[in-house]
């Protein structure tokens, strides 16, 4: 089955887990003082309605000391998570908050060019172009092992694959391992990146393993490196 649309992370919460981020990269440092809200609702192009919310969401996840009178404070604590703290792609001039375009899921039989991963002979596709911001900034083709449904419906994934598991299929991952080279861009790509062919791009080749240890997932991304830089902090 193919589709054009997929659920879409609510702004709030794309905001919070990039500031999520931030913070747990070391971007943000602990203690630090965030700029005034209406000047970093200004910046991220958002109401300050919605950054309030964001903000919120993070003052829940113990990431965040809001003091009435004074600002809002940069709270470290080991063990907080996001929902992309595995997403290691970010744009050359700014990292910008990830999106997803869901281009097509399709349940086929596992192909000759995949390594051997899970414990079924099919898995589920999902193709998709992946946004930085209003950047089309990679492409994306996972491969999830069969055994962890028995159907898909487009209408429940999420921008975040990871999250749509640990929401829906009852599993999340815990474990990557990430081997980056280049490569030309897939014949599958869509529209714009056609152009592109005649150019070799970033090139991650990704095994997933669940929280039982089990392979789960393989994953391959094509990336722009004229836009977009492949940064794992750890």
């Amino acid at each position: 089955m193919s589709t054009s649309a997929a659920y879409k992370m609510p702004l709030h919460l794309q905001i919070s887990d990039m500031l999520a981020r931030e913070i747990q990269s070391g971007l943000l440092i602990n203690g630090e003082k965030l700029a005034p809200e209406r000047q970093m609702a200004a910046g991220l192009n958002i109401s300050v309605g919605t950054l309030r919310k964001a903000l919120y969401e993070l003052e829940q996840k113990g990431m965040l000391q809001r003091i009435h009178g004074s600002g809002n404070y940069v709270h470290h604590s080991a063990g907080t998570e996001n929902i992309y703290s595995l997403f290691n792609l970010e744009l050359i001039d700014g990292e910008g908050a990830p999106t997803a375009q869901l281009l097509s899921i399709d349940e086929k039989l596992k192909t000759d060019d995949l390594p051997q991963f899970g414990k079924s002979d099919r898995a589920f596709r999902f193709r998709r172009v992946r946004m930085l911001g209003s950047v089309a900034a990679a492409l994306e083709e996972i491969w999830l092992d069969g055994s962890y449904a028995s159907s898909i419906s487009e209408a429940d994934v999420s921008d975040s694959l990871y999250l749509f598991y640990k929401e829906h299929l009852g599993f999340w991952i815990t474990r990557t391992e990430d081997r980056v080279s280049v490569a030309s861009i897939p014949e599958w790509a869509p529209g714009d990146w056609a152009a592109s062919r005649s150019r070799h791009f970033g090139y991650i080749e990704r095994q997933s393993r669940d929280q039982h240890g089990n392979s789960a997932e393989f994953s391959r991304t094509w990336f722009d490196p004229e836009t977009v830089q492949f940064v794992s902090r750890r």
